[in-house]
């Protein structure tokens, strides 16, 4: 009888392949709550390990324990980091979850508070005060440990206000309104020189668990730069500021005074230049002028008169150069029975004249010829082109209206000029001229 193997009672070994898979499914729940345990321990660790540094500022490590820093792989003392290449710039940075990293804004920053102060002559003035500062890379994290971020609130705003007061005081209150870029630039000055005096007293070299805390006795001096104090505003009691005004206008007003002598003045020298003018000119012009050219000259302008359009009274003057006068606009006609107006032919006769105007309706004196073209009759009024005209004589002035000629006119003046004018010498019609008796 055969004997059974014993070896073929035993179960064969599985395959390598379904032992790995066997041992990973008894595992998978460890292994699932260890990744959600990662997963939430990375979310809720993230914002504490993973710091971002925007643009334009720069972050001060502080510490829990001692230990290695992942930024220089060296040993690092608990409490601030103090050295500046141990700042964290621009960029993405990771820190253990128990350190902190404060960001410390390098970009120019601005700042606006009002003060009040007390003028030197004892008036309350309120000042508006802008101040732009800046603050230095290297002495951030000194700053951080020995002032804090609140370094405006501490430290610059007091130390303005106190200078602000302190040079607002040296001037009055007229100054004050008026001097306002000098009063900036010297709380600047005074405010930047106070700074880097003051701070580095509060750096205590005992306090700091960094190597070489001594290195940092003068790191606070220029931490904090004071670029510009602007006086934005100056606010003096109302009645200060009328009276400042009421000066200046006065003051104005005297610069004024000032220019209006000057300007009289000068007047007064252009006139006298002129009145030299006009007097040189006139000796000049009286040389070359005879009495025969004054005469021609009034003899062209009667002409020219007479022979306008419009209606016109002629009276001619007594003696040997009387000219005659041309009266012109005369709407009103001259009609039988009436007065003449004053003016006309019916005024009275011009000094030296002794005959009194005839009435148109008045029949002519004994022994005399009426004019020609007219009678003992009423004479119809005259039209545009006619003009009441006298005769010259040595006795007086007469007056009468008949229609006029030009060669009567021609005539008239030649007379009168004794031969200067010649007929011809002008030319046209409708002129006014007395009519011969």
């Amino acid at each position: 009888m055969a004997k059974y193997p014993e070896y073929l009672d035993e179960l064969p070994p599985a395959p390598r392949s379904r032992r790995w898979s066997r041992h990973v499914i008894r595992h998978l729940p460890g292994v699932f709550v260890l990744v959600l345990t990662a997963m939430l321990a990375a979310i809720v660790l993230w914002p504490y390990m993973v710091i971002t540094v925007p643009s334009g500022r720069v972050g001060v490590l502080w510490k829990r324990f001692n230990g290695v820093d992942f930024y220089c792989f060296c040993w690092v003392g608990r409490g601030t980091v103090l050295a500046p290449q141990e700042l964290r710039e621009e960029g993405l940075h990771l820190i253990w979850p128990w350190d902190k990293l404060f960001l410390y804004d390098l970009r120019l920053q601005s700042a606006t508070q009002t003060y009040n102060a007390i003028s030197k002559d004892g008036v309350n003035v309120t000042a508006q005060i802008s101040v732009r500062y800046q603050l230095l890379h290297n002495p951030i994290a000194v700053l951080h440990k020995f002032i804090g971020p609140d370094y405006m609130t501490s430290v610059v705003g007091p130390e303005i206000g106190s200078q602000a007061r302190e040079v607002i005081s040296q001037y009055t209150a007229e100054e004050v309104y008026t001097s306002r870029e000098a009063i900036q630039k010297q709380i600047r000055e005074n405010a930047q020189k106070s700074l880097g005096a003051n701070l580095n007293k509060l750096v205590q070299p005992e306090a700091m668990e960094q190597p070489d805390p001594k290195h940092y006795d003068d790191f606070l001096q220029n931490a904090i730069q004071v670029l510009d104090t602007l006086v934005l505003s100056i606010e003096l009691p109302p009645d200060i500021v009328a009276a400042i005004n009421r000066q200046t206008e006065q003051y104005y007003m005297i610069q004024e005074y000032k220019f209006r002598v000057e300007r009289e003045a000068e007047e007064s020298k252009r006139k006298q230049i002129e009145a030299d003018g006009i007097a040189a000119f006139q000796k000049t012009v009286s040389q070359g002028i005879s009495e025969s050219y004054l005469r021609w000259r009034g003899i062209e302008a009667t002409l020219q008169l007479s022979l306008s359009p419009n209606t016109k009274i002629v009276i001619i003057g007594s003696g040997k150069d009387g000219l005659p006068v041309i009266l012109g606009n005369v709407d009103t006609p001259v009609t039988p029975g009436a007065t003449p107006p004053a003016g006309a032919s019916g005024a009275a006769p011009p000094p030296g004249a002794s005959a009194p105007a005839a009435t148109p309706n008045a029949p002519p004196p004994p022994g005399s010829k009426p004019p020609s073209g007219t009678s003992g009759e009423a004479t119809p009024p005259a039209s545009d082109k006619t003009a009441a005209t006298a005769p010259a004589s040595d006795e007086g002035v007469q007056a009468t209206s008949s229609p006029l000629s030009l060669p009567d006119v021609q005539a008239i003046l030649s007379r009168l000029s004794g031969g200067l004018y010649a007929p011809g010498s002008a030319s046209s019609s409708g002129a006014a001229a007395p009519s011969k008796q």
